[in-house]
Parts: C-alpha cells; structure tokens; sequence
C-alpha cells in the first residue's frame, strides 16, 4: 500500500468515513483538493464549517433547517394539520419532487430495528404524539420505506398515535408506473394488489 505524507493520509482517512466512499475514491477526492486553488480548498472548508454551525432540527418536525420553525412549519399556505411522517430529511425532497403534496412533515431520523438495537426511544417520535395530542393534526401520513424495518415503524406509530378523530394512513407500495408487471417481483406484486382501488 503507498505511504502518504501525514497530512494526505489524514484527508483520506477522513473522506473514506463518508457514505459510499471508499479507498480509491477518497484518494482521487484527496487529490483533486491538493490540485485545487487555495481558495477553492478553503470555500470547501468553509461550507463545511458553515454546515456545522448553522444548521440544527425544527422544533416542531425534526427536519434540518437553519432557521427555527423550518421553512414547511412556519408556511401560511401548507396544509397545518396534515403531517407526512418520513424516515430521514432527504425523503422530503422526494415527496415534494411529486407536486402532489402540500402538508408538512415529521422526520423521524431512523427506524425501529431491533437488531441494531434501534428502539422507539432513538427516533423522533415524542414531537410527533405532541402534535396529534394537542389536536392540531387531522390525518398523518406514514411514509417510510417499504422495508421490514419501514413495515414495522409504521405498525408501531399507527398503533401509537390511533386516535378518535384522527385519520392515520399508509403510502401506497406497489408496480412503479411505467414499469412491467411481468418484471415485477412477488412482494411488489403482492403489495399492489393489497393496495388496489376502486375504479
């Protein structure tokens, strides 16, 4: 294996902890910044520093924002009392890339997995039972992924947050549109058919 100077082999070690960066690529990454100006190492440096400082979660949904309530809490024209539950702050960029949705959200920072060790108590659950026990929630759309875990978050808040007058659902899973029945797989199948409608 090359030996880098001290600080090279540091840059790289750093970069390689970041998701899907491996040895090959951290170098490359490493490199390119040495190769890069002065002021376009310290820009990096500083977006990364900025990060750090200035962003923190909403008081209300657990999102990442830089100011408090975040941008979707504080909107005069979103729907108040509608609130789509999501596992991680990305997933809000995915609903809001379908046009089609105009509540707000709650970001939960994870899923129940028992065999990571992952309970109710390490997710950011406490806000969201606030909201629905304060009554300022009609319907709460539960949207995590489609895995066990996911599966299993939702069984859990549905069961947590049921209430009278409450309308708790589940987001839809099933055949992609565009997409082929014939390559679909049996559980994607399966749960398109669970999910079918009236038509």
């Amino acid at each position: 294996m090359a030996k880098f100077a001290e600080p090279m082999a540091r840059l790289i070690t750093e970069l390689k902890k970041l998701p899907g960066v491996g040895s090959k690529s951290a170098q490359r990454l490493a490199f390119h910044i040495l190769r890069s100006d002065g002021d376009d190492a310290e820009n990096l440096a500083g977006a990364i520093r900025e990060l750090k400082e200035k962003l923190r979660l909403c008081s209300v949904c657990c999102n990442i924002t830089d100011v408090d309530p975040c941008v979707y809490c504080s909107s005069t024209t979103r729907n108040q009392r509608l609130v789509c539950v999501v596992e991680e702050p990305t997933n809000i960029a995915a609903v809001e890339k379908s046009k089609s949705y105009n509540g707000v959200y709650h970001v939960l920072h994870g899923t129940l997995s028992p065999i990571q060790g992952i309970g109710p108590e390490h997710l950011r659950i406490k806000g969201l039972t606030h909201r629905v026990e304060t009554n300022a929630v009609d319907e709460v759309i539960i949207a995590t992924n489609p895995t066990v875990e996911g599966e299993a978050t939702a069984h859990y808040l549905s069961h947590l947050l049921k209430r009278d007058g409450l309308k708790i659902t589940r987001i839809a899973t099933g055949i992609p549109a565009g997409s082929d029945i014939e390559y679909a797989d049996e559980v994607t199948l399966g749960k398109a058919l669970e999910g079918r409608r009236e038509i």
